[in-house]
This record gives C-alpha cells, structure tokens and sequence, in this order.
C-alpha cells in the first residue's frame, strides 16, 4: 500500500503533457488567433489580423487629403498654420483606429472598401471646410461619430442574419421617425417642410436612418418569401403575379414610406427608395416583371404628380429651361451650371474660385464647388471612386453564400449609387434637381452616420463571407 501512492502519481505524471509541451500548444493557439482563425466563441478582444494592404491605402489617402489641407492653409494664410491642421489629423488618426479596430472585430473584411471611403471623405471634409471652418469641425466630428458607430456595428451584433429578427421593428422604428418628424419636426432652412428633429440645437434627418432600416427589412422578407415571390400564381392576362398576400407586406411597407417622404415634399428620397425596392427584388426574385413594372408605376406617378402638385411642376420647368428662372427658383441651378463651367478641366484651386454663390453649395451642390476648384479633373476622379465603391460593395454581395446577406448589401449598395446618380444628374442638370446628399462629400451629419453604418454592414458581410469559406 505505501509503494501505491508514488507509482500513481509517476503514472498520471507520464500522462501529463510537459511544460515545454504546454507552452508549444499555446504557442501554436496564439498563432491561430493572431492569424484570425481563433474560434467562434473567441473573445474580439484577442483576434487580430494585421492589413497591410488596407493600411498602406489609407496612409496614401491620408496624405493626399493632408497635402489638400496644407494647399489650403497655404492660399488662405499665404504661410502654413498649424492649428489648420488639428481636425484634419482628428480625422486621419480616427481613420487609422478604426483599421486597426477592423483587423480585430472583421479580420477577414474587404481591405479596398475603407481607403476608398476614407479619400472621398476626406476630400469631402477639405471641400466643406473651405465653404467655412465651423461647417467643416463640424463634419469632422459627424464622420469621427460615424467611424464609432462603425466600429460598435462590427461586433453587435455577432453575425449579420441576427439582424432579420428585428425586420418589422426595424421598418416600423424608421417609419415612426419619420411620422414624428412631420408631427413635431423642425423646419431649419424656411423650406415650409419639417425635415429635422432637433434637440439642443443638433439637428437629425430621420430619412437618412430610413435608409439602412428599409435595406435591412426588404432582404430579411424578400430572402424570407423568396420562392412564394418567384413562383407566380395570379395571371393578369399575360402578366403573372405572386400571391397577393405575400407581396402586400412588401409593397405596404414600401408605399407607406413613399407617401411619408411625399408629404414631406422629399421627392428624392422617394426616387431613392424606388430604386432600392426595385432592384432589391429584382435580385431577391430574378424576375425583370417587377422592376419593369416599377418603373411604370413610377413613370404614371410622375405623370399625376405633375398635374396635381405645384412644387413638382414648377421644380420641372426649371429643370427644362433653368436660364428663364435664373432670378427666381433657377438661380441655384444656374449658378451651379456657371461654377462648373468656370472650373474648366483643371479647376481655379482650392481656395481660389467663388462657391459660395451657389446657394446650399455645402449639401445639395457640393459638386459645383468640387468642379469650380478642382475642375472636371478632380469631380471625375470623386464620381469614378464613388462608381469604385459600388463595384467593390456590389462584389462583396455577389460573394456573398448567405440570402439575406447578398440581399442587405445589394440594398446598401443601391443606396449609395442610386444616390450618387441622382445628385450628379441633377447637378449637371441631365434629370430635375432633388435633394439628395453626395455620399461621403456633403455637409451633413445624418448623412455621414448613415453612410458609416451602410460601410460597416458591408465590411461585416465581407468578413463572414471570408471566414465561411475558409
């Protein structure tokens, strides 16, 4: 009995692994986090992948918006001062966090879509700055605010298909806002609309929320009842349809926030979520029947909205003839049309032409300023990254294995281009003027937080999309 006890423990001693064995295996558990291949139940905190791409990318746009400041400082001052650069390096150190935070919460995310982000933004940021210094602290600190939401989205929640559970919540919270807005909303700029919901003198458009809660809820029903929509059943001579009792929510849901945004006489945002649904559902179904159905409904809309609203054909007339209003409700067009021109291919430089005398140059005709200072030249090399955008955003749901996944960033990238389309178009007067912001380049802090969110989003989907096929 007492030979027992040491000869036990010798055996269960042999057994143990060693302590050089020990620290080899949790070397090699260390080398499967640093690399981003820790488990699912691995706290964010300690998974970290190192982007170098990504980094190298925003090091170069980091200094081409700090070289656009220091042209700047140079023009207004004829010397550099330095305080002119705090919001600046505010923005470009915010920017560098949030990579770091990426290779950490998304390790495996898109390493294209934050660079290309962060120069348009940060032109956008020297744009609004050189309309006015307070306009342009103040953006820097919506787009700062919007790189934490960014960064709070990439790690709550955990997955992306967690966010389907909350469709109906989601539609009906951006739908509330909205009723709130035009019940007890505050009208800032004498519109005779009320757009802004305000609280100590910070201001928020509802509508731009609207925009990520539509896309969310439109790919949580469409991939929901994909096959119900895609298997037509209700014959209307040759045209086919769906049972009418899965499309209503859809459409519900859809006209509800159309006639909100009419009401409130925000007829680009109404095209904007057109564009949305419709392209959504033409991807969730793949069926042309509804887009081109859509678009007639919208082509009779426009047709009946001419004749009854005033707004609408007055807003019309100066589209065709803007030079037969240019004292009235065509100045702003005209003026717009004039920087643009003036600008030439080159531009005047930044800080040498005269913006301001287009009317809200710093929202709704941020590219006239673009185009007056930094020419065709500089307004093409913006439009063709935002265009660079959609591509790589519209690559990640094409990658995308999961339905609801592939839905929610086609949705989110039809925001951005449909946008994109219609500020530009209306800018250079190709289709009527609405009041849209230029993603990422106008004033503006509820859009840039959207904006942000919608960035997110996509770099989540890119990352589980990565990591799923691993």
């Amino acid at each position: 009995m007492g030979r027992r006890g040491p000869e036990k423990h010798q055996r269960y001693a042999s057994q143990r692994p060693s302590g050089q064995e020990n620290h080899r295996r949790e070397a090699r558990r260390h080398h499967r986090i640093w690399a981003g291949q820790g488990q699912a139940g691995d706290p964010v905190s300690v998974r970290y992948r190192p982007r170098w791409l990504e980094l190298v990318l925003l090091l170069l746009a980091g200094a081409i918006v700090l070289g656009g400041f220091f042209l700047l400082s140079t023009v207004r001052h004829g010397h550099l001062v330095a305080g002119d650069f705090r919001y600046p390096a505010l923005y470009v150190g915010s920017t560098l966090i949030l990579s770091l935070w990426i290779g950490r919460a998304a390790p495996l995310a898109d390493q294209i879509l934050l660079p290309v982000v962060a120069l348009i933004s940060g032109v956008g940021l020297l744009v609004v700055t050189r309309l006015g210094d307070s306009l342009g602290h103040k953006q820097v600190f919506w787009v700062v605010l919007g790189e934490v939401i960014a960064a709070a989205i990439l790690v709550a929640p955990r997955q992306v298909n967690t966010l389907r559970r909350y469709k109906y919540t989601g539609a009906f919270l951006g739908l509330f806002l909205i009723v709130a807005t035009i019940l007890a909303g505050t009208d800032i700029n004498g519109s005779g609309y009320r757009r802004w919901i305000g609280f100590h003198g910070v201001y928020f458009q509802p509508v731009e929320l609207l925009k990520p809660l539509m896309a969310i809820f439109f790919a949580a029903y469409l991939d929901e009842k994909r096959e119900l929509l895609a298997r037509a059943r209700l014959e209307i001579g040759r045209l086919t349809l769906p049972p009418f009792q899965y499309l209503a929510p859809l459409v519900a849901v859809w006209g509800l926030s159309l006639l909100l945004l009419v009401r409130q006489n925000d007829l680009g945002s109404a095209l904007l979520f057109l564009g949305i649904f419709l392209a959504m559902i033409y991807v969730g179904t793949s069926r042309p029947v509804y887009p081109i159905s859509g678009l007639c409904m919208y082509v009779v809309g426009v047709y009946l909205a001419f004749h009854i609203f005033p707004h609408i054909r007055a807003r019309t007339e100066v589209w065709l003839d803007p030079w037969a209003h240019n004292a009235g409700s065509g100045y702003q067009l005209v003026q717009g049309l004039i920087a643009l021109a003036v600008g030439g291919i080159g531009g005047q430089g930044i800080g040498q032409g005269h913006p301001a005398l287009v009317p809200v140059v710093s929202t709704d005709f941020i590219l006239a300023a673009i185009g007056e200072e930094l020419g065709l030249a500089g307004a093409a090399a913006l439009i063709g990254l935002l265009l660079f955008l959609v591509f790589r955003g519209l690559t990640v749901a094409m990658r995308a294995e999961d339905g609801f996944a592939k839905l929610l960033a086609t949705g989110l990238v039809a925001t951005l281009g449909i946008q994109t389309i219609v500020i530009v178009g209306g800018t250079t007067r190709l289709m009527p003027l609405t009041g849209v912001p230029l993603p990422f380049l106008s004033y503006g802090g509820s859009s840039a937080l959207a904006n942000y969110v919608i960035i997110a989003l996509l770099l989540k989907i890119s990352s589980s999309t990565a990591a799923q096929k691993q």
